[in-house]
Formats: C-alpha cells, structure tokens, sequence
C-alpha cells in the first residue's frame, strides 16, 4: 500500500494558473511561488464583490483519540465530491505547523486520495508564512528587550513582560529559559519563555485580519508588559508596529494550491484549538466565499474546540455563518471512547462499545444544535468496521435528527464521498439557517460558565488564585467584554484527557487569563494544556529522509 507521499508524488499536478482559472482569476491576480503555488494578490481580494449565494460547511469532528478521525481528509473529499457534482468549490485549510509533522500527530494535508498537494511542500516550509510569523513575533521580542537596554523610556518592569518568545517546533527546553546572562552588555538578565509559533498572538492577529490596515491596528494593540506601577505598556507605546507589520505583509496573503483531483484549495494560517482559535484566517475564507459557490473549511479538533471557537469568535469576524456543519467520526474512535484500549481496536465486532462510545459524538451533535445550524455525521469508514457497527452508528444519528453517511474519500477520493456531499447539498437546500450564538455580553467568567457547563457538560467552573488575581484585572481594566478563548486538551469534553466519552459533574479549572488584546480575545487556560509542545519518544521525525534526487520519504 503506498504511503500518503508516495500518492502524492505520483498525481499529476495542474499549473497554478489553471487551478486559479476555475475560480476565474488570472496571472495578474496571483504571486506566484513556482509553478503548483501562489498566493492571492491583496489587491485582487478589495476588489471582489461579496457573493451572498454562496454556502459555507464547516467541518468539524469529535474529541480525537490515537484511532485516528480524518477530518482533513474528509473536509478535502468532501470538496472535491462537490466538484464532481458540478459545484464551483474552493477548500479552506490550516497551515500545517512543523511541531506535530516533525513531532506525533503528522501534517494537515489530508490522506490517502484526498489531499492537498505539493503535500511535501505544505508540510514543510510551504510559502514561507509560518516563518514570517516567527520572526515577526521575535523581532518584537527583541525590540522589547533592546527598548529596556537603552534606558527603558516605557518604565517596563523586566518582571512583569508579558510576551513571549517562539519557534515553530516542539521543543520542551525551552518552556523556562533564563535570558541576559554573561554580563552587562549581553543584555538585562531576566526569565523568559517560549510558545510554538501556533500559539502566538501574532497567529492569531494574522488570521483574523481583514486587510494591512486591520493588521495593523491589531499589532499595535499587543500587550506586551507591564510597567513599575503596573500600567499596561502596548506595541503601539513602542511604536514597531509598523515594523511587524512590514515583517508580515506578504503572510497576509492567502495561499493558493490545489487537491489531488484538481479542486482549488485556499491554505492560510494555523493557529491550534487547543491552545489558540483554531481556524484559517478570516482572509482565506472571505476570498473564497467571493469566488465559489461552496466553500468546505475546518477547524482544529473536537468541535467542543475548533467549532465552538469558529462559531463564537470567528462568525462575528468573517460576517456569515456556516450553512451546515459536518461531524466526523469513526468506528474505531467511538469504541475507543467507548472503553476499548488502542490495541484491542481489531478484535472483531463491539457494538457495545460503539453505543457507549456514541455517547462523545451525541453531545458534539448536541451542542452544534444548539447554535440551530443544520449538521450531518460523516462516518469515516475503517476496513476494520462491520456493516452491523455502521449501520448501528446511523441508527443513533437517526434518533438525534441528524443523517449519517458512510465516507471512503481516503480510499476512492472524491468519488468516495459523493454521498455525504449530495447530503450536504440537500441539507442546505432543505434547511434555512438561523444561527444563533452561545455567548452574548454576559460577564468574562459567566460566559466560560456558559460554555463549560451547555458544551462541556461539566457541573461549574473554578479559578485558580492567579486566574481570580487577573480576572479582577480584566474587568478593572474593561476587557471583560472580549470573547473567551478557552485553552483546553482535545482528547475530552472535561479538562482532563483520559476522561473521554461525556463525562459530566466536572469542575473545570482555569488556572490563568491571558489578554490577547491584538487577537481581540481573552485566553482561558485550564488543565495541563501548554502553549509548547514536546516531542514524542520515537518523533516522527525519525522516519523522514530525502534522497539525492531530492525525494522525499517518511513524510507520513
């Protein structure tokens, strides 16, 4: 059986310009970065008029488990069955980051026949975006650094800097670093940390920028410390945002490529759910909407993460909601939830186990329902399940209200998922969407409230002294208004991983609030959650190689 790469690497792939001639822009729209990608020209995006017909799906799933669940890969089958029912389709994707390729959970590409390609180069440095990124985020870290060096005219108190260094990698040694040391030219000594890139504030802005402008004037809002009588210091006060912004100009701009079978895909941004927002940028998104009738897009993890954040913070930016939501989930996944261990997943037929663990995919089907957007579950076909364990898996959709529709894209592309796209199609055709957020204006802690104990399922919430030290802080200084950005481990409804299935009666803990003024959110971090990552015992990273003509392999 060929690897994902070795499928990639043998499909044909069309110039950019041919992909960009089936959303009808041209050459002159385009910046070109060789011949299979580009990216979409600022200009060409002011220029488009907005299209009120066309239909966005958001792809989601449940909480993921080692079984593995394949939401890319159906959200990239997904479009290029629409393509096959003569739909003008464009693909929203995440930017892969290097920490999961090189680390545990691999890129964001897709699988099997249903991927985005050249795979390799999205998955490694691709445009160049992410490093951008980086250095944006470390070049303010730098001139903060430099700023109290030459005489600290901001009155900083080295204590109390609030940003962080990044690198977009997992690297577990650099969570506490000491930084400064070596004497008095070398800098002033003081403690430090580092996040993943996807963590940074400056993902987050980058991702929910409308346009340089709006870059901009979010940079500049960065709170970045504090001074000796604790007055908030921003970038502005530093007056670089227009460097940053220079660092991120051509990040701005989505990137272009295309799927296995030639269906535009629009791959812009990264932040992660679990610790960020989880979404593609607001940016790639608006641009497909103008220049496709169905735009099929993602967000990270369970839609207790990635969903809830695009509906709650994501809507109100991009200005329309999703026209149907699509579940993913597994067999194997929900036996896992169910109480089976990873390596007893092929000991033949569990229905029981199934009914069990059907319990995680009810409450995500649940809570989409509560914000009255029409949902359908794509069951994510296994070799290893049976029709009985299937068919069981429709039976409980049935009673929720919602179809269920057997997906092979991994195996046959997008002929493999022609079902749930007609599906999705008659759904949005049959069904008027009446979004209706969760979160209103209601208080910062009610709202993390609302959402631990309406999506979670858990009983109440707690703060940790230093979360009730900041909250006081928050409201004080009225950023109690912003939306809450909650920080959370993917695999479980609660803040604690190994309770899967839908736990309920929890206490969940924030133990800190982060104000990201620039991104326009306040983070809850709770649990164990941390903002980098550290690799696994055998990295994936082990298994890749490069030859001497330059082919890649190992690359998933």
């Amino acid at each position: 059986m060929k690897t994902d790469v070795e499928i990639a690497q043998n499909a044909p792939i069309l110039p950019i310009k041919e992909i960009a001639a089936k959303l009808n822009l041209t050459e002159a729209d385009l910046k070109p970065y060789g011949h299979t990608k580009a990216k979409i020209s600022l200009n060409t995006i002011k220029k488009l008029p907005k299209r009120n017909e066309s239909k966005l799906i958001l792809v989601t799933a449940i909480n993921p488990t080692p079984a593995g669940e394949g939401k890319s890969t159906c959200t990239i089958g997904l479009g290029d069955a629409l393509s096959l029912l003569g739909k003008r389709t464009a693909i929203a994707l995440r930017e892969p980051s290097l920490g999961p390729t090189m680390g545990v959970k691999g890129g964001a590409a897709g699988g099997g026949y249903s991927q985005v390609i050249p795979m390799e180069e999205i998955n490694l440095h691709f445009t160049g975006d992410m490093h951008a990124i980086t250095a944006a985020n470390n070049a303010l870290a730098a001139l903060i650094d430099n700023h109290m060096f030459q005489g600290n005219p901001s009155n900083i108190d080295p204590r109390r800097i609030k940003w962080k260094r990044a690198l977009d990698l997992n690297d577990r040694a650099l969570r506490h670093v000491t930084i400064g040391l070596g004497g008095i030219s070398h800098g002033i000594p003081r403690e430090d940390s580092f996040d993943i890139t996807v963590a940074s504030e400056i993902m987050a802005i980058l991702c929910l920028a409308t346009d340089l402008v709006d870059l901009k004037r979010r940079l500049g809002r960065i709170l970045i410390a504090e001074t000796y009588d604790r007055q908030p210091v921003y970038v502005a006060d530093l007056g670089v945002e227009g460097a940053l912004t220079l660092l991120l100009k051509d990040a701005l701009e989505p990137n272009l490529v295309q799927t296995l079978a030639h269906t535009p895909a629009i791959v812009h941004g990264g932040p992660f759910a679990n610790i960020a927002h989880g979404c593609n940028s607001v940016l790639a998104t608006q641009t497909a909407l103008k220049l496709a009738d169905y735009v099929v897009t993602e967000a990270g993890f369970g839609a207790d993460l990635g969903a809830e954040k695009f509906l709650d913070i994501k809507v109100p930016q991009l200005g329309k909601a999703p026209d149907c939501v699509v579940i993913v989930a597994t067999v194997r996944s929900l036996k896992l939830h169910g109480g089976v261990s990873l390596a007893d997943l092929h000991t033949g037929e569990n229905c029981e186990a199934v009914r069990a663990g059907f319990a995680n995919l009810r409450k995500h089907i649940e809570n989409m329902q509560q914000y009255q957007v029409p949902c359908v579950v794509a069951l994510n076909a296994f070799v290893t399940d049976t029709p009985m364990e299937q068919a069981l898996v429709a039976e409980l959709c049935e009673e929720c209200g919602v179809s269920c529709v057997l997906t092979k894209v991994w195996e046959h592309g997008g002929q493999g998922g022609i079902a749930l796209a007609q599906t999705v199609v008659d759904t949005i055709e049959g069904a008027t969407t009446t979004y209706r957020p969760l979160l209103g204006e209601e208080p910062l802690l009610e709202r993390i409230h609302t959402i631990v104990t309406r999506l979670y399922g858990g009983a109440d919430v707690q703060l940790s002294p230093k979360a009730q030290q900041q909250l006081r802080m928050i409201t004080q200084r009225q950023w109690d208004h912003l939306p809450v950005c909650m920080a959370k481990t993917q695999y479980s409804l609660s803040d604690d991983p190994k309770k899967l299935g839908a736990p309920t009666q929890f206490t969940l803990t924030v133990r800190e609030l982060v104000p990201k003024l620039g991104a326009g959110f306040i983070v809850a971090l709770t649990g164990d959650v941390l903002t980098m990552p550290g690799l696994p015992k055998q990295p994936a990273a082990l298994a890749m190689d490069v030859d001497e003509q330059g082919v890649v392999t190992g690359l998933f």
